[in-house]
């Protein structure tokens, strides 16, 4: 078998006295849909942040498509990685955020071509043509030279999955990508995320509030609690035959005792 895209192995992670993560181990295989659920606080988001570099760790090791994330080889050992090693590591990954992140004085276009043009080296005509390519991939064609300020939430988020993709990653994360937006404009951001699913081989890792969309699209489905996976399993499982009765009370709290 290949190596699991993802892999951590007895992280620990803490923000002051508080311990987020206590020999954490999770893993996830290449061009698997994962979904994270649970309370605020379990932990969901800073997994995606420390996989994205933007939170450190604290102890453990995370391999990301067969290298280490946080450390690297020298001299016969694995020490600290260092910026370059970090920045290398990243071209793996793309993450879309609860709150766009968008450059407001960027056009759309521009938004989604600067990290190509910019990282990776990509030439100003090759960056726009995917750009193209992505807009009219998440319906925004006619927006390319709009501003953030222009549009609705929902458009803000569908330009930042669009961001995303421009990097070309192999690991596509999500997080909590429609919590900030008004409930009419969930379903837009939704189909977007559902016709990358039918279109492409992705891994994709989706902390979500969503149930039904995670029951719809994932392969499987971890509920996180105070910094554990408490339960995973096939979405139908877990949406329907939950064992534990932390991830039951969770489950009956937004769905209903039809769950």
């Amino acid at each position: 078998m290949n190596a699991p895209i993802i892999e951590f192995k007895n992280v620990k992670k803490c923000f002051g006295d508080t311990v987020i993560f206590r020999d954490f181990n999770f893993k996830v295989e290449e061009n698997e849909i994962v979904s994270i659920i649970g309370p605020s606080g379990s932990g969901k988001s800073t997994l995606l942040r420390i996989l994205m570099t933007l939170e450190g760790i604290d102890g453990g090791y995370i391999n990301v498509a067969g290298e280490s994330l946080w450390h690297m080889p020298w001299q016969g050992q694995y020490v600290p990685a260092n910026s370059k090693h970090l920045h290398k590591m990243r071209h793996h990954l793309g993450m879309v955020f609860q709150h766009f992140n968008l450059f407001p004085h960027m056009t759309v276009k521009r938004n989604i071509t600067e990290a190509p043009m910019r990282v990776k080296g990509i030439s100003r005509e090759e960056a726009e043509a995917s750009a193209e390519k992505l807009l009219k991939l998440v319906g925004l064609s006619d927006k390319a030279n709009s501003y953030p300020n222009d549009l609705s939430g929902g458009q803000k988020q569908r330009v930042g999955i669009a961001r995303a993709l421009a990097m070309k990653p192999s690991i596509l994360l999500l997080d909590e990508i429609t919590s900030a937006l008004d409930p009419e404009l969930v379903d837009e951001v939704l189909d977007v995320i559902r016709n990358l699913v039918k279109e492409d081989n992705f891994t994709m890792l989706l902390v979500t509030h969503e149930m039904y969309f995670a029951r719809e699209i994932s392969d499987r489905v971890c509920f996180f609690d105070n910094g554990a996976i408490v339960e995973e399993g096939p979405p139908e499982m877990i949406f329907t035959q939950p064992k534990e009765e932390r991830t039951k009370a969770f489950l009956n709290a937004y769905l209903g005792n039809n769950s």
